[in-house]
């Protein structure tokens, strides 16, 4: 039987070491980091959306950089961190903070259910393979959830088809493909991925097409990489020289930055990077 969320909580509370319950993975010093970030943003919201998100994503500043927090355990299960983040996870606990600013939530309880939805298909865990593990899947499904737009045509994007299969063609890379279960979702979601084209827009459009870029719109790196869609992403932020720029959770730097140079430059040092996806948040 699934241990209730306020006895998991409950006993959280009385222990400093890290605890995983059957649906949510988390540490003391997690749950008090959130509760903290909860008061810390009070305040932060703007007149405009995307710049609520950036004032939020700007206080994750300096946070360090750390890949694969999300594989923890035997089994997938909702993972919290803010003590070290990926690119993805950025995102998505940005996401879930704005989500509560918008709809004036205050508890631990709504901020675990803003990361459920914005991080599995359909929004409800089930198993690893309800993770959205492809950026691009991952946008179209937070699309359908109204929770944001696939804005890559409006500003200049074409369709483009790709097989993307880089998971199941590299399954050692991923402990939980070890599970022939996992490995057989893994491929069908591919599949299912594979049934529809993305738009992208090309590395050489984007500079034209920057003053349609918004703060706060999600930026989502394509690349020529067989079998991959996406190699990095973040919020797009419009600096004080006019300019969008990537605030994200660099591998570079090794901690949550906004980029130096201007995203249309930035990109330029990316290898094997063919142009970006844009997403705009369109939280209710």
């Amino acid at each position: 039987m699934k241990m209730g969320r306020n006895v998991f909580w409950a006993m959280l509370c009385c222990s400093s070491q890290f605890i995983m319950a059957q649906d949510i993975v988390c540490s003391a010093k997690d749950k008090l980091a959130v509760e903290n970030k909860i008061q810390e943003i009070a305040g932060l919201s703007k007149s405009e959306l995307g710049e609520t998100l950036v004032a939020v994503g700007k206080t994750f500043l300096k946070t360090p950089y750390v890949a694969k927090t999300l594989e923890i355990g035997e089994t997938e299960s909702l993972v919290v961190n803010l003590q070290g983040l990926d690119c993805t996870t950025f995102v998505e606990n940005v996401l879930a903070f704005g989500m509560m600013l918008e709809a004036g939530q205050k508890d631990f309880d709504s901020f675990t259910m803003n990361l459920e939805t914005i991080r599995y298909e359909n929004g409800q865990l089930n198993g690893y393979a309800s993770r959205l593990h492809y950026f691009s899947e991952w946008i179209a499904n937070n699309q359908q959830k109204g929770l944001l737009k696939d804005v890559t045509a409006q500003i200049g994007g074409i369709e483009i088809s790709k097989t993307i299969d880089f998971m199941s063609a590299h399954r050692d890379l991923y402990p939980f493909l070890r599970q022939d279960e996992n490995f057989e979702k893994i491929r069908i979601s591919e599949n299912q991925l594979n049934s529809r084209p993305i738009c992208v827009l090309a590395q050489d459009q984007i500079e034209s097409s920057e003053a349609m870029i918004r703060s706060g719109d999600i930026i989502a790196l394509t690349t020529s990489i067989e079998g991959l869609d996406i190699t990095h992403t973040g919020i797009a932020t419009r600096e004080a020289d006019g300019r969008i720029h990537l605030l994200h959770a660099s591998t570079g730097s090794g901690e949550v930055e906004v980029s130096k140079l201007p995203l249309v430059d930035y990109l330029k040092g990316i290898k094997k990077n063919t142009g970006i996806m844009v997403a705009r948040p369109v939280l209710h």
